[in-house]
């Protein structure tokens, strides 16, 4: 988590967030100064679900949920040690850690796809022709793209965790505080459709002299400094007086047994995760996959590719890319296979996309799903259209997407880790691999179907023989 807060601009201010929730607890210190902690065991339960949480993010790799359970579990622990008494009046500076946890990035691709929308109707709706090709359009006095930077996430976490703080200090009533809330979610994602229209459009008057480069940043920020600010004020209107706090009943403090009963619960069920996680990874290790020859029956004939498009996927162990003729069907074939994952390399994670927004020939135009009624594919594949701009005319292909996990199919990335998750539990490992069939798209309609329908089978059993290879 320090990593990550160092390394990111989005998450730097979660560094700020504990000495914020000590401070939060500090002003109560009259309050809590006549309560005895009274330590209890009880906790126990969602202590334990907390650290199977852990294990379940550590087996499949995912850095939020083990972040999170790592959160909650020294919230739990710290409610355990002190008492509900002494937690009900510190429960939100405890709540408020959770803005520690480095998380979002998982929203830009969503966050991008609409400020590229707003920004290209309210170009038009000034009267200013756009040419769009997913998040990237052309007007008369240049070409502009959306990139992460662009998406506005950086506003967001900043907006909501100041605006939380700020309706917890200013509100009493809970109806203020989460309207308030509601308000610091919904304003910069607005603020944010402005600011790339207003920087569009600052460019489009000053010949591009204007909110260029650095500019672009620099003008974003103030604006959305100035927005927040208005926020702010506006919040401050309606703001509430606290209510006098009544000084709590004296309890009798807790007896060294019960504390150290306490203590030991939450040490064991902490170390739990980590052991056995642990054994499970120590049995699951096995050597890198190599993936044997793959040949398609019933006519269709290997031959070389037909595009230069690739997906962005980060360093998996195995891959094959290829394509096939039947008649005068043409489809390409991609298969990314990963073993032995890990945070740095793993099959489902934000950075692995089909194209990344800064890919000057790739681009996705559109994203969607599809009911397909094919043996050996999900019942829903993911689908794209994506387009290459290194040829003349311009590649138009449609790509179908599924995850193979450990013999199972599925379509959702949330779904392919909850099976990794309970592949590994089984100690059957982590096989998993991403399939992904295109063709061009004037042809896609009947070549994907087609090819589908009689290779589906012979790449499920061509994976499975690389599992069984382990």
């Amino acid at each position: 988590m320090l990593e990550i807060w160092a390394r990111s601009d989005t998450y730097a201010h979660a560094f700020i967030v504990p000495p914020i929730a000590l401070w939060l607890i500090w002003r109560k210190r009259d309050e809590l100064l006549a309560i005895q902690p009274t330590a209890s065991g009880w906790l126990a339960l969602p202590l334990a679900v907390a650290t199977f949480a852990w294990l379940l993010g550590q087996l499949t790799a995912v850095n939020a949920l083990t972040q999170f359970a790592l959160v909650i579990t020294l919230i739990l622990s710290i409610m355990s040690l002190l008492g509900l008494r002494i937690s009900r009046h510190i429960a939100f500076p405890l709540a408020f850690l959770l803005f520690s946890v480095p998380i979002g990035d998982f929203m830009m691709p969503k966050l991008m796809d609409w400020t590229a929308a707003f920004t290209v109707t309210a170009l038009r709706a000034t009267g200013i022709p756009v040419y769009q090709e997913g998040n990237q359009f052309v007007i008369p006095s240049g070409n502009w793209s959306v990139v992460e930077a662009c998406s506005g996430i950086r506003y967001i976490i900043a907006s909501v965790t100041v605006g939380t703080l700020f309706a917890y200090l200013n509100f009493v009533t809970l109806r203020r505080r989460l309207i308030f809330i509601l308000v610091s979610m919904l304003v910069p994602v607005v603020a944010n459709w402005l600011r790339a229209y207003m920087i569009v459009m600052l460019g489009h008057f000053s010949g591009n002299k204007l909110a260029a480069g650095v500019d672009h940043l620099i003008y974003g920020w103030l604006f959305f400094g100035v927005v927040i600010m208005a926020m702010f004020m506006i919040g401050t209107r309606w703001a509430e007086s606290p209510a006098a706090s009544q000084p709590a009943l004296f309890t009798s403090p807790t007896t060294a047994k019960s504390g150290w009963l306490a203590s030991l619960i939450i040490a064991l069920l902490a170390a739990a995760g980590p052991l056995a996680f642990a054994a499970i990874d120590k049995l699951d290790k096995a050597s890198e996959p190599k993936l044997p020859t793959l040949s398609i029956e019933n006519g269709w004939q290997n031959r070389p590719l037909f595009a230069s498009w690739q997906p962005a996927y980060d360093s998996p162990p195995a891959k094959l890319q290829t394509a096939f003729s039947q008649d005068a069907k043409t489809v390409g074939l991609y298969v990314a296979y990963y073993r032995n994952q890990d945070y740095q390399r793993k099959l489902v994670t934000s950075t692995n996309m089909l194209a990344k927004s800064n890919d000057t020939v790739w681009s996705v135009l559109s994203r969607d799903t599809a009911s397909i009624n094919i043996d050996g594919l999900p019942p829903v594949v993911r689908t794209a259209h994506i387009l290459g701009k290194d040829t003349s005319p311009p590649s138009n292909l449609i790509v179908w997407q599924w995850y193979w996990v450990n013999g199972k199919l599925v379509t959702s990335e949330a779904e392919a880790k909850l099976q990794t998750a309970l592949s590994r539990l089984r100690g059957a490992g982590d096989d998993s691999a991403v399939i992904m069939i295109y063709a061009p798209s004037e042809s896609a309609a009947d070549t994907l179907p087609a090819f589908s329908t009689q290779a589906a089978g012979t790449i499920n059993q061509w994976l499975a023989a690389t599992r069984d290879a382990r």
